[in-house]
């Protein structure tokens, strides 16, 4: 492999850790001008169209057919992935704070490794349940803070986990369409699929005055959210993958939660006490192991 081309899927997989990162934190921005979950999501989703239509054009297209089991396969992760679990992700941004948001959403390799030990009859080994047993008492140690003083909203901690669960479900069943339609075709056809549901959710149980009348701010981050922390990070993800293997970019990928905790200490001013950050470590330690793993 030449030096430039690693050094390339380096920087497209540390691009593609930040970007994901940010995430949270445009969130939060966005909520400081009153706009809801719902509705916020919405305007990221919408806004993801006209930019994937616009990638579309400087690369080709494949234009080989799609079989009708796929195209099921596609409608249904697309609900899971990107209209689901977003939307219980945003409505638990309204009251879990971004550090915690981005700690519980971490876990969803544990969570993919007991599903497909449920529906795919895996099996787990002694030193992966240790892995994960790790990992959740870590994620006890970093949530006792709050449940003792009140502070964690626990419908807000719901969608969070409610969200994680959705994408964990995602990221089983993707992995044979993806491999028989490509990554990027199947993560431009599924956010496709979600950007439509959300736009029929929300027609259902919001007027649509409440969107066309955001403040230009709300409208700037979802612009944002869409480019920076949506689509750009999927194909940088993507091209780092074929440049320097899955494995390699699953690492970099890994410190994405601590990121968005630096993140949030010096831009939303949120912080976590001494035996949180000792948490914080016991989860990534466990979540490191889990993805060890052999596939």
């Amino acid at each position: 492999m030449k030096l430039s081309n690693y050094m390339t899927g380096l920087l497209l997989a540390i691009l593609a850790a930040t970007g994901f990162a940010c995430k949270a934190i445009f969130v939060k921005l966005a909520y400081r001008y009153g706009v809801d979950g719902t509705t916020l999501v919405t305007i990221r989703l919408l806004l993801v169209l006209p930019i994937i239509a616009i990638m579309r054009l400087f690369r080709k297209a494949p234009t080989a057919r799609i079989s009708w089991s796929d195209r099921g396969m596609i409608i249904v992760l697309g609900l899971l992935g990107y209209y689901l679990a977003s939307l219980l992700d945003f409505l638990g941004l309204e009251t879990v704070s971004a550090s915690i948001e981005r700690l519980i959403l971490c876990l969803y390799p544990t969570l993919t490794v007991l599903l497909s030990a449920w529906l795919m009859k895996t099996s787990i080994s002694r030193r992966m349940w240790s892995a994960m047993a790790l990992t959740y008492c870590g994620m006890v140690i970093v949530l006792t803070p709050d449940f003792a003083s009140a502070r964690l909203d626990l419908l807000g901690m719901f969608f969070i986990v409610a969200s994680t669960v959705s994408y964990a479900f995602y990221l089983t069943w993707c992995p044979p369409v993806i491999k028989r339609i490509g990554s990027m075709r199947f993560a431009e056809l599924a956010l496709t699929v979600s950007a439509i549901a959300m736009v029929i959710h929300y027609m259902l149980t919001r007027p649509l005055g409440i969107l066309t009348h955001q403040p230009l701010a709300v409208w700037g981050y979802g612009l944002i959210m869409a480019l920076v922390a949506t689509v750009l990070p999927l194909y940088a993800l993507s091209a780092a993958m074929a440049r320097i293997g899955a494995g390699k970019t699953a690492l970099i990928g890994s410190v994405g939660p601590i990121l968005t905790i630096f993140m949030s200490i010096g831009i939303l001013d949120e912080h976590l006490s001494p035996l949180q950050w000792a948490g914080v470590t016991v989860v990534l330690t466990g979540i490191w192991l889990v993805g060890q793993r052999k596939t």
